[in-house]
């Protein structure tokens, strides 16, 4: 046996131990997709600077943005507002190079933390060219259908990876009390029930969350997958005649029983993420309610992703906004706020909170538990391994499958209010024949894609007109639908002289509300807009008329009524027009509910089932429901209309009419 001498081993340990060291001085424990995410987390944190800390609770606008920006500051997260685009008319390439350029910055950083970029995609992918504009809440709200919704939610989320975003700000679960809200199209339901069932669209968005996960952690099942945000916490319908950003008043008891159960079912789904409200509870500003945010949100709800504000949210917990910007900070922080969307002014922000925290305002752990959350998030989501998007999913964006869901979504959203001159029967209007000498289509809602979209779609305000993205307007779908030999004329405002001289067989009149959001959709008389009323009149007292309403809510209608003979509230349909003329014509049947009370007045306001002045022109879940013209016949069949031949001559002339 050979023996080596002591020197020798003593050298074999030292090289051993330097090789060791070596390999080890390469290894980063948060690089490590390995290892549990908790772990990861814990070790990227201890190794930040405070400075690096508050760069991850930044958010700022894409207009401000720039790699030295991402780089210098240890900027957490960059978004689009309403209408912020790379250009007009932007390709899904194009939003994937401008983010990846953004990405780079960010990546470039001492420690290499990705950034998240945010979109309100609360109706689809709306800001982007080009991409399917699906129904507003409130009807999606009218199909009482969470599967479909859900399978909304995994198409926007295609169309946003598409377009290389992986964090959407939808969706808003606010149950709106009050019509009068400006943003009362964003709410499925004045019934938190109905509001509850739509959280599914989470599931759509982020995926099916596993099993064994533990409540409130959040769950983004891969890179077809977005990381969701659920709006706005909490009460933000319930404000004081819907007046937008305003003060909620009611006790603890109606807070918790109408407004948050959406909020437990959506953490319980692994939503990511969640916005703080505008609003007031009470008088205290939801951006500054450590009750809420801190003790009901992650406390009680044990909330585990992180909280962001509103844009702008952290200015108004001051009237004016801004006027003491240092103490908005803090108060906001200590309520619990995790991220912040700034989204301009970032540079006073990041010296405002690092001055808070030097001098022992703001403490460190709380600095530290918004890091974690953020981190938590993007670690959870993939981003570390993945933070550059590519092209593999351009071909989504706008795709005809995603449109053929819209138009699914389109058809099951409408409510059929009236069929018939004295109700429903005994003689219903719809469905309409195709084959006619002669029909009239009138309204400024019938060949306007922006009108018929609604506010957040393409800019923040909507648009109007047909050139903005690409979709298929009402009068365009009746054209494609009724028989070549039927003769369409259109006139958006004819004179009763013109409708009663040309024999038209029937009209199809489409009125309603222009386009808004937030603020500026506040009403205190929710009239329809003008030249609606006068367009009624002047078609409806001379041919038979069918009347769409196109808007977020429900409006006066009670006047016009009597001289109508079928009423349909299409509420904003987006840009998949096909949706309408499916019922209309009777390929499709109607099936959708009122997801909210249609009042008679503004007077009875607000007025929702269950209250004790209940007494509505269209109570909640009223609806009337048809049959498309393939169930008629196979009923007729079945009812033994074979042995009636006059009754099989009448089905036959129905089905060639159609």
């Amino acid at each position: 046996m050979a023996w080596v001498s002591l020197p020798v081993v003593g050298m074999l340990l030292v090289w051993w131990w330097v090789g060791f060291s070596a390999v080890n001085a390469d290894y980063i424990k948060y690089k490590d997709a390995n290892q549990p995410v908790a772990a990861r987390v814990g070790d990227l944190l201890s190794r930040m600077t405070l400075e690096e800390k508050i760069g991850q609770m930044v958010q700022i606008d894409r207009s401000v943005a720039n790699v030295d920006t991402m780089r210098t500051y240890f900027i957490g997260s960059v978004l689009s507002g309403g209408g912020s685009a790379p250009l007009p008319e932007a390709s899904a390439e194009d939003w994937v190079n401008m983010i990846n350029e953004f990405q780079k910055g960010a990546l470039a950083s001492r420690l290499g933390i990705p950034m998240i970029y945010g979109i309100d995609a609360v109706h689809g992918h709306n800001n982007v060219y080009n991409a399917t504009i699906f129904p507003h809440n409130v009807g999606l709200g009218a199909t009482r259908d969470p599967e479909l919704v859900r399978r909304i939610g995994s198409a926007t989320a295609l169309e946003a990876r598409a377009t290389g975003i992986p964090y959407v700000f939808a969706p808003c679960i606010a149950v709106c009390r009050d019509p009068r809200w400006g943003r009362c199209y964003e709410s499925y339901s004045e019934d938190h029930k109905i509001v509850q069932e739509m959280t599914e669209i989470i599931s759509g968005l982020q995926g099916d969350i596993p099993a064994n996960s533990r409540k409130g952690v959040p769950y983004v099942g891969g890179n077809k997958k977005v990381a969701a945000c659920a709006k706005h916490f909490v009460g933000d319908g319930g404000t004081t005649r819907g007046i937008n950003e305003n003060n909620t008043v009611v006790d603890r008891h109606e807070l918790l029983s109408i407004h948050m159960p959406a909020y437990s079912d959506s953490i319980i789904k692994g939503v990511a993420t969640v916005m703080i409200s505008y609003s007031s509870w009470n008088g205290e500003k939801m951006h500054a309610n450590h009750d809420l945010v801190t003790g009901f949100l992650k406390g009680t709800l044990k909330f585990k992703g992180f909280v962001i504000s509103d844009w702008e949210g952290v200015d108004r917990i001051t009237s004016p906004p801004h006027a003491n910007y240092s103490y908005s900070v803090q108060a906001s922080i200590l309520a619990g706020l995790d991220m912040i969307m700034i989204p301009f002014k970032y540079i006073e922000f990041i010296d405002d909170l690092i001055s808070l925290v030097k001098n022992n305002v703001v403490p460190m752990d709380r600095i530290d538990d918004a890091v974690g959350r953020i981190l938590l998030v993007k670690f959870t989501m993939g981003l570390f391994e993945n933070p550059l998007a590519d092209l593999s999913l351009v071909n989504e964006l706008g795709s005809q499958a995603h449109r053929d869901l819209a138009r699914e979504a389109v058809r099951k959203s409408l409510v059929l209010l009236k069929n018939g001159k004295n109700g429903t029967n005994p003689n219903p209007v719809i469905p309409l024949p195709k084959k006619v000498s002669k029909i009239l289509v009138a309204g400024s809602h019938a060949d306007n894609l922006g009108y018929q979209c609604g506010g957040w779609t393409m800019e923040w305000q909507g648009f109007s007109g047909n050139n903005y993205t690409r979709g298929t307007t009402i009068l365009s779908a009746i054209k494609s639908t009724v028989d070549s030999s039927t003769e369409i004329i259109y006139r958006e405002n004819p004179d009763g002289n013109f409708v009663k001289s040309n024999n038209f067989a029937y009209a199809i009149v489409v009125v309603g509300e222009h386009p808004y959001a937030e603020t500026s959709g506040d009403s205190m008389n929710l009239t329809m807009a003008e030249p609606g009323p006068s367009v009624i009149s002047n078609v409806c007292e001379s041919v038979k008329c069918i009347v769409i309403v196109i808007s977020g809510r429900p409006i006066v209608i009670e006047p016009y009524i009597s001289s109508i003979d079928a009423l349909v509230a299409a509420w904003l349909p987006g840009t998949e027009g096909q949706g309408i003329t499916d019922v209309l014509f009777g390929d499709h049947e109607f099936s959708g509910k009122l997801p909210r009370t249609w009042f008679r007045t503004v007077d009875q306001l607000p007025m929702n089932f269950g209250d004790p002045h209940y007494d509505p022109l269209f109570p909640l879940g009223f609806g009337i429901e048809t049959e498309s013209i393939k169930e008629l016949v196979t009923r007729s069949t079945s009812d033994g209309v074979v042995g009636r031949p006059c009754m099989l001559v009448l089905v036959l002339a129905l089905i060639l009419s159609l």
